[in-house]
């Protein structure tokens, strides 16, 4: 069964970074497609950056440039690092780990806030 667990968001003024972490158990995060969703409050979730099996990433234009996706070579773990916040980038932040044929699942989101 896999299992996400979002962590690492907070309140952070607008210009500052954060990094939110993804840890996630009976999956090796290699073999999927990992990625990092988000919901502000009163829209639908949206796309915000995704890393395949092979490496390959992929942005929201809204965030090109400023987030960066990544993942740990054991395998365990996904990242997201968010430099130069805006508070449009205030939402809760969900991973997903995808892969052909399979189910994608989800972890419970962090809050990430960013003040004016």
């Amino acid at each position: 069964q896999v299992q996400l667990v979002e962590s690492g968001g907070g309140l952070v003024q607008a210009g500052g970074s954060l990094r939110l972490s993804c840890a996630v158990s009976g999956v090796n995060v290699r073999f999927y497609t990992m990625a990092w969703y988000r919901q502000a409050p009163g829209k639908s979730r949206e796309f915000v950056a995704s890393i395949t099996a092979g490496g390959i990433t992929n942005y929201a234009d809204s965030v090109k440039g400023s987030f960066t996706i990544s993942r740990d070579n054991a395998g365990l773990r996904v990242f997201l690092q968010m430099n130069s916040l805006k508070p449009e980038d205030t939402g809760i932040y969900y991973c997903k780990a995808g892969r052909i044929g399979s189910v994608d699942s989800w972890g419970q989101g962090t809050q990430v806030t960013v003040s004016s």
